[in-house]
């Protein structure tokens, strides 16, 4: 039996050349279903990715009770004062604790891309900035003075938008900003942020208070202490989390969403698929009927004749699914590109085809090759011996 299925399948398989035309159905089919599967879970996963690394597990963040995001949570100095010497804080070398009150507001800057105008984080911080944040590194230029209209910007965002190179002014409510550094953070969302002194921001904008208060705590065992101190306190009303938690579940709505249209997508392209492989197989049994009941007539059994089918079947979507996966990892990995998060600003990131993400692409298009020859093999096996060798 197993010299027959070789002797059978090796003959379907040089055979592939002469029916190239229909052979090539099954492959750019499932090539086509596992571009799109991959690329848009490229996007989830980058999306995700760029999200989830801006946290760290020593890092604590702290918003307005009932508050989801930065955008819609408000703190008062005198509360931020009051968070910031809570227990668990990390002093530096002067006593001052490790942790920065921080302003967070929304403004307009033209898309490289379209000139379109998109909305961009600009975030007011403090001086304590860089030991808040290690990960963030000055690449170009130097950091922003207090008391003064500059302003750092994030290498993410000036791949996006217009006017954020290093001595670029730009003018937001009736106020000038010059761009005087441009910082790398790792590739997380703070990239995506233009980054200027807290105080001059509020100025310029006219606020008194802020969206948060993100601290550096003496280790990520001192976060419990940290949160129970603050919620116990009768002034505040607080919600306070660990920084990836926090981003976690920023990211959570939009890559549930972009997971939801790639299976969607690639589902409903992997039905059309399936038929067009079933086609495809179907001719191929019917061109072959005569060929295949000789096979029979000679004593091949009726295994190998299925076996081949299905090997055929699933070699074109193997092809299909390389060149898919393929497509997808030229194309699109490492593509910089943006959309609205949470704080209704843009956030840049970078698709991520990972091999996860290919061996996902692969197992979709051969099922889908699975099901595609199942039918048509249990048909080569089925066929009448004498009809078929009749049929002219």
């Amino acid at each position: 039996m197993f010299k027959q299925t070789l002797a059978i399948t090796a003959m379907n398989l040089k055979a592939i050349p002469q029916r190239l035309g229909t052979s090539s159905v099954i492959v750019i089919g499932i090539a086509g279903v596992v571009a799109v599967l991959v690329s848009v879970l490229a996007m989830a996963t980058g999306f995700h990715k760029t999200v989830a690394s801006s946290g760290r597990p020593d890092r604590a963040i702290v918003l307005r009770g009932g508050s989801q995001a930065e955008i819609n949570s408000s703190i008062s100095r005198d509360n931020a004062l009051t968070i910031l010497d809570a227990p668990g804080v990390r002093k530096d070398a002067s006593g001052k604790p490790l942790g920065c009150a921080e302003l967070v507001t929304i403004v307009n800057l033209p898309k490289i891309s379209d000139g379109n105008e998109s909305n961009v984080t600009l975030r007011g911080s403090c001086g304590q900035l860089l030991a808040l944040r290690p990960n963030l590194k000055i690449i170009a230029g130097r950091m922003f003075q207090p008391a003064v209209r500059e302003m750092i910007v994030g290498d993410g965002a000036t791949r996006q938008f217009k006017g954020l190179s290093v001595g670029g002014h730009l003018s937001f409510r009736d106020s000038d900003w010059n761009v005087v550094g441009i910082f790398s953070s790792d590739g997380d969302a703070h990239e995506s942020e233009l980054i200027a002194d807290a105080d001059t921001v509020q100025s310029a904008f006219r606020r008194t208070g802020f969206q948060s208060v993100t601290t550096l705590l003496d280790a990520a065992s001192s976060f419990d202490a940290f949160k129970d101190a603050l919620t116990t306190n009768p002034t505040l009303t607080v919600d306070v989390k660990r920084e990836p938690e926090y981003y976690a579940a920023q990211s959570q709505r939009l890559t549930a969403m972009l997971n939801f249209v790639a299976y969607f997508v690639g589902g409903i392209m992997a039905v059309g698929a399936m038929f067009g492989a079933l086609n495809t197989m179907y001719s191929a049994v019917s061109a072959r009927a005569r060929e295949i009941a000789t096979l029979r007539a000679i004593g091949f059994g009726a295994g190998p004749v299925v076996f081949s089918v299905f090997t055929e079947s699933l070699l074109l979507a193997l092809m299909g699914s390389a060149i898919g996966a393929l497509l997808a990892w030229l194309f699109f990995n490492g593509n910089a590109v943006s959309t609205l998060g949470a704080n209704f600003s843009q956030i840049v990131f970078r698709l991520t085809v990972t091999p996860g993400l290919i061996i996902a692409g692969v197992c979709l298009g051969l099922f889908i090759g699975l099901l595609g020859g199942l039918f048509p093999a249990i048909r080569s096996a089925r066929l009448p011996v004498v009809d078929a060798l009749r049929a002219s």
